[in-house]
């Protein structure tokens, strides 16, 4: 995740740190979202014990 650095001069509102920090969040959330999808389409592997 990118951390973004904020200028003193020009401090921000603790409401709009907070809708940035959802926002990044929001975006890492459908990332892995998708990596989780991606991984559930691919076939299990036959082998194992607990397949007959």
């Amino acid at each position: 995740m990118s951390q973004e650095a904020v200028p003193s001069s020009q401090p921000k509102g603790l409401l709009q740190q907070m809708e940035e920090l959802m926002a990044a969040l929001n975006a890492d959330l459908s990332q892995l979202d998708a990596d989780f999808q991606q991984s559930a389409e691919r076939p299990a592997p036959a082998e194992g014990p607990d397949r007959a």
